[in-house]
């Protein structure tokens, strides 16, 4: 499936499903909303399926994993090598998300569409792109054509698990560098300053964080990247694990799969998806509100209301693999817990 077929074939959320479930959980034998965002998240699933009876029985999450040139700007504290190291470590099942991912009888699925090396493990998917992004103060961090290649790939990797029975995907990421791409689409995305919109990443000192607002705002006037245009955004000062992972969420929502965020970098990539496919709002789902300064801003920007507020900023898709199983208790109540006819009490009315 391509770019412009995944858009195409992306209609909005089933709005029947929703209103079904919305009545389901109002004949629940409990007070109204009294689950609160996990309600609606199952509303949202139940649109994104189609279907109000919704199935959280295989869950996967995507891991893309990627290299970023901008490293040698000092904007890190770890070098370039962790990322092959962290991606070496998924595949094997040894990473914070597999580990993770297991307690919520999840499915990690990392791929390689940039690492700056090569990774030859099983449970590795090789997608890569070119061995990391260049450094976008010496030029675009790809090209165009480079970026619709992850896109793609994205959507590619989106079809193969719902191929393998997913029903509800998880996103993550893997590549050092990049709450610095991540925060520097989001800058031109939503409009704002550098300084509003990053963090100091894996702990960076003060004059580290410094000298990462000041590659941001020379990356974005070097470049003037298009704000209408996520693809132009991508590419002049994104990663190949952001483009990844915009294409997956294209690729979720053309095949009707429910796909639930991490934190600052999947979510520049959901806000790019959104530019390119609006209807793709519909298929996402927020875990946490990542701890980073941009985190809340992307989620208001979607229109997202995320289930956990804990302070996270791990990355790897441990956001997505924390809300599973509170994903998991509220469908038991969704589906097994008596009604209010069952238990021969009058039913809640809503009364504002």
């Amino acid at each position: 499936m391509t770019l412009e077929e995944a858009v195409r074939q992306t209609e909005e959320a089933d709005k029947s499903a929703k209103a079904l479930a919305r009545a389901r959980w109002d004949k629940v034998a409990k007070p109204l909303n009294s689950l609160g965002v996990l309600e609606e998240d199952i509303v949202r699933i139940a649109g994104a399926q189609g279907d109000p009876a919704v199935s959280l029985e295989e869950k996967w999450i995507a891991v893309m994993c990627s290299d970023n040139g901008i490293v040698e700007e000092g904007v890190t504290q770890t070098g370039q090598s962790v990322t092959g190291i962290v991606a070496e470590n998924m595949a094997k099942g040894t990473s914070c998300v597999c580990r993770m991912a297991a307690c919520a009888g999840a499915n990690v699925f990392p791929v390689d569409v940039g690492i700056a090396g090569d990774i030859h493990v099983p449970g590795l998917l090789q997608r890569k792109t070119a061995y990391g992004t260049g450094n976008f103060l010496k030029g675009p961090a790809m090209s165009r054509s480079q970026a619709i290649e992850a896109l793609q790939t994205g959507i590619e990797v989106a079809s193969m698990l719902k191929e393998k029975g997913c029903r509800l995907a998880g996103t993550g990421e893997m590549g050092i560098g990049n709450t610095t791409t991540a925060s520097a689409v989001i800058s031109v995305l939503l409009g704002k300053e550098p300084e509003e919109v990053t963090g100091r990443g894996a702990g960076l000192s003060l004059e580290g964080y410094r000298r990462k607002v000041e590659v941001i705002k020379q990356g974005i006037s070097l470049h003037r990247p298009d704000a209408s245009d996520a693809i132009d955004v991508l590419s002049k000062v994104g990663g190949f694990d952001l483009a990844a992972l915009t294409g997956f969420y294209i690729g979720c929502s053309a095949r009707k799969l429910p796909v639930v965020l991490d934190g600052l970098i999947t979510g520049a990539a959901a806000l790019a998806a959104v530019t390119i496919c609006p209807n793709t709002k519909d298929y996402l789902i927020a875990s946490h509100v990542s701890a980073e300064p941009a985190g809340a801003m992307v989620l208001e920007a979607l229109e997202l209301q995320p289930a956990i507020r804990a302070g996270m900023c791990l990355g790897e898709g441990t956001g997505a693999a924390a809300i599973f199983p509170l994903l998991d208790m509220a469908a038991v109540i969704y589906h097994d817990m008596g009604s209010f006819e069952d238990i021969k009490v009058e039913q809640y009315q809503h009364l504002i």
